[in-house]
């Protein structure tokens, strides 16, 4: 795939895909004879993995040894389970604070509902 339709296949900017391949968020992407980038599978899935991961707040820093340890082999298994799973436990301690703030906001609207509901009541009287 050209990085057009990878762009436009998982809505990156083409300028974000290089950005990710330059910076080793993914790995080297495979090139043509003519020397311009050909997407194939084990790149997109580099790709859809990414956007997954920072879609959630994932730091890229984190996301770049991921993608280093991954290139060095299997000998790094255990050190990138150990890292995703130290993101995990970041992401889900986001996700509790996420939901504290959205319980906090339900109550203010509910509160403005019900003070709201007994002005209209007093002005149908």
């Amino acid at each position: 795939m050209t990085i057009a339709e990878v762009s436009k296949q998982y809505g990156l900017s083409a300028d974000t895909l290089r950005y990710y391949e330059r910076i080793g968020l993914i790995p080297p992407v495979p090139r043509n004879e003519s020397g311009i980038r050909d997407y194939d599978e084990d790149s997109c899935g580099w790709v859809e993995l990414m956007k997954c991961m920072r879609a959630a707040g994932v730091q890229i820093e984190a996301l770049i040894e991921y993608v280093a340890l991954f290139r060095q082999g299997d000998e790094t298994i255990d050190a990138r389970k150990a890292l995703l799973m130290d993101q995990r436990n970041r992401l889900i301690s986001r996700m509790a604070d996420m939901q504290a703030s959205l319980d906090r906001l339900n109550e203010k609207i509910d509160l403005y509902e019900q003070g709201l509901m007994v002005k209209e009541k007093l002005l149908k009287r």
